[in-house]
């Protein structure tokens, strides 16, 4: 058997020939557990802050491995073993926490002027001043709070008082230590940045955009999403990564305040002699120019970075001058950002994917180094089909100018310079499902129906959309959920075989959620026609389509057998629309699908009597009423208002219900529209002469 001895249990690659586990003793587990446990932070320790890792990759992982065995053998699980980066159990919310001390934002600038101006207002209050310089990281900022030198919480920056509780995800982020090393004292609170490396976001954006999810627009949201999940072992499975730069409290246990730093360089120095990384960029300087140089130096530097930074921090270091400087209500007065200028609009693509959409299209994807477009952060662009990656020469490695069609969907207009050989080949089969692909004119379609993931994950999120049949509690991550979990297969209609003893053994799930799903797929069993042809993803039906179709054949079976001619004598169907709804129904598997899907779901036909009660309004519904949403929307219409999915200026009110989102209030507000509860809304209909019923 292997042995991590305590004596020296950082041997460079050792031996993990380790003994079947029921061989041990739980004494001798127990020993094992602490030696590894031991061995498995120093060479955490080795790789996040020395940047000098003493064993390969697939030794740590045995070492690793055999902890999680033990543990789980032996029931030795403890909070701050490394295995606990797995992630823990799932919350409900996450709370808020005060932070130990505020955190501050910096003011800043991108002009060297204004720089000169911050010294020139530090030098009349103190003398002889020196600066610590340093990157100004492109993340999520956090306090950490280490007691005895335990990890026990976590907190994003919030208002600067208070901020999300986020302990449980910073847990699983492996650079940051569960247990500090050296001399730590016995309160520390320190400031850091949460990141995911370049490298990773382009790996990690590359598998979304296979499995046709969104793609992140850059690191800092990446960042930011990944630690604001609810479900631990989510923000596990991301390559996040921390560096601390800033020490908020420290205290003994004596009741004093530690005077054990009189500078940011040294606060600066002691972190990663506590076993918390730091950049290696940091430097002390003795003037301001100094300091300018040091940011026109970095910028220089910044392309070769593995993380993002958008200027630098020059900061005071004497905290005696610090605390005589002070702060304002915002901003630390002896602290200043000297921003880096907008990446141009060109830049270099690191990659090409292939998205799978709901219908089969393959969309080729351009992954780009991020820039900064029209204020806009873009990571990735369309370049449409296999004619124009063609005709524009595009691959891997060219520098390209993308711009915003609209001001709003990023495209990559040309090539500015070529480093490659050739333009980009469009894969001959599915880069999810391995079905073969094939050509319609210029567009690439996946055979593979919804026997492919990527199409059944969309198909099924787009059903329980807005403009599907809006079931409430089925997004995009509890789709996912019930994909990997094989409870949803190859059909819409395994949603109406799911049980509720199924989903509760799902993580993040409980027997609320499970019921309250359940009962939101049982309403959806009577939908409106509209809804229902809205919802099963014809390809170029939306909402508005969807309901001219209702009204012109009244029920699904004529729709599936309305002829071509039939079809383009309704409003909003040319010959291209016709042709696809044909050719959706027409499909065998389509045919099986939706004969599956009618065993559960009967549309109801639409209203034929109506007025022109409410001409000229417009609706917007958020949250759940009396009734479904979709039959509202239908209600209003035969009576002339229009409803839409998003609150606008031409929006006249939004009907508020019970657990209403955030996004259609807040814009209600901006745009000044009023709002109606649920009673308000019947009152104004009953106004207006329409029987709500």
């Amino acid at each position: 058997m292997a042995t991590v001895s305590a004596e020296n249990p950082y041997v460079e690659d050792p031996s993990t020939d380790f003994a079947p586990v029921e061989q041990l003793s739980e004494e001798a587990a127990r020993e094992q557990v602490e030696q590894l446990r031991e061995a498995i932070r120093y060479h955490d320790y080795r790789y996040y802050v020395e940047n000098d890792p003493l064993v390969a990759d697939r030794t740590y992982d045995a070492l690793f491995s055999r902890l999680q065995d033990l543990e789980s053998a032996f029931d030795l699980r403890t909070q701050d073993s490394p295995t606990r980066r797995v992630g823990g159990e799932p919350v409900e919310e996450l709370g808020t926490v005060e932070h130990v001390a505020p955190m501050l934002s910096i003011d800043s600038s991108g002009d060297p002027d204004d720089v000169r101006a911050f010294d020139e207002r530090v030098r009349r209050e103190v003398d002889g001043v020196d600066y610590v310089c340093e990157p100004k990281f492109d993340g999520l900022s956090l306090e950490v709070v280490y007691e005895d030198g335990e990890f026990v919480r976590a907190a994003t920056r919030g208002d600067g008082e208070t901020g999300e509780d986020v302990t449980e995800n910073v847990r699983t982020i492996a650079s940051v230590p569960h247990r500090l090393r050296g001399d730590y004292p016995d309160f520390l609170a320190v400031r850091g940045e949460a990141y995911m490396p370049r490298d990773a976001f382009r790996a990690f954006n590359r598998e979304r955009v296979e499995r046709g999810e969104e793609p992140f627009a850059n690191p800092r949201n990446a960042a930011a999403g990944s630690l604001r999940q609810l479900d631990p072992s989510v923000t596990a499975e991301r390559p996040l990564d921390c560096f601390f730069y800033d020490v908020l409290a420290v205290r003994s246990n004596d009741d004093g305040v530690s005077e054990e730093y009189d500078s940011n360089w040294a606060e600066r120095q002691a972190l990663p002699e506590y076993g918390l990384p730091a950049t290696d960029r940091t430097e002390r300087v003795d003037t301001i120019e100094d300091a300018i140089d040091y940011r026109d130096d970095l910028a220089a530097d910044r392309e070769d970075l593995n993380y993002e930074i958008d200027g630098v921090v020059i900061k005071v270091d004497d905290l005696e001058q610090c605390e005589r400087l002070g702060t304002t209500a915002r901003h630390y007065r002896w602290a200043y950002a000297y921003k880096f200028p907008p990446r141009s609009e060109e830049t270099p693509i690191t990659d090409v994917t292939v998205q799978v959409g709901r219908t089969g299209r393959l969309t080729p994807v351009a992954l780009l180094e991020p820039v900064d477009v029209g204020g806009v952060t873009v990571s990735r662009a369309s370049l449409h089909n296999p004619e124009e990656i063609a005709e524009k020469n595009v691959n891997v490695g060219d520098v390209v100018r993308v711009e915003r069609a609209g001001d709003v969907i990023p495209y990559v207009d040309e090539v500015v310079e070529k480093r490659s050989e050739g333009h980009y080949e469009m894969p001959d089969h599915c880069p999810v499902c391995d079905s073969a692909v094939e050509r319609d004119g210029p567009i690439a379609y996946c055979t593979g129906g919804l026997a492919c993931d990527a199409q059944l994950r969309r198909a099924v999120e787009y059903y329980a959309s807005d403009d599907g049949l809006d079931v409430e509690g089925l997004g995009e991550e509890r789709v996912d959920q019930l994909l990997d979990a094989g409870l949803v297969e190859d059909s819409l209609a395994d949603l109406y075989r799911l049980e509720k003893a199924d989903l509760v053994e799902l993580a993040g799930w409980g027997e609320t959620s499970a019921e309250n799903l359940l009962a939101e797929l049982e309403a959806s069993k009577r939908p409106s026609l509209a809804a229902f042809l809205s919802a099963i993803g014809i390809p170029k039906v939306g909402p508005a389509t969807a309901r001219e179709l209702a009204r012109e054949f009244g029920d699904v079976e004529r729709v599936r057998s309305a002829s071509r001619e039939e079809l383009t004598s309704v409003p909003d169907v040319g010959p291209k629309v016709a042709d696809q709804i044909r050719e959706f129904f027409d499909s065998e598997r389509n045919a099986a699908a939706l004969d599956d899907l009618l065993e559960y779901v009967d549309p109801r036909p639409p209203e034929t009597e109506g007025g022109d009660e409410l001409a000229g309004l417009t609706f917007v519904f958020t949250g759940s009423l009396d009734r479904p949403r979709d039959e509202l929307e239908e209600l209003i219409e035969t009576h002339g208002a229009n409803a839409t999915g998003s609150v606008s200026g031409n929006t006249d009110y939004l009907v508020v219900g019970e657990n209403p989102g955030t996004t259609k209030r807040r814009d209600a507000d901006d745009e000044g529209v009023p709002e109606l509860s649920g009673e308000e809304f019947r009152d104004l209909l009953a106004e207006r002469g329409v029987d709500v019923g």
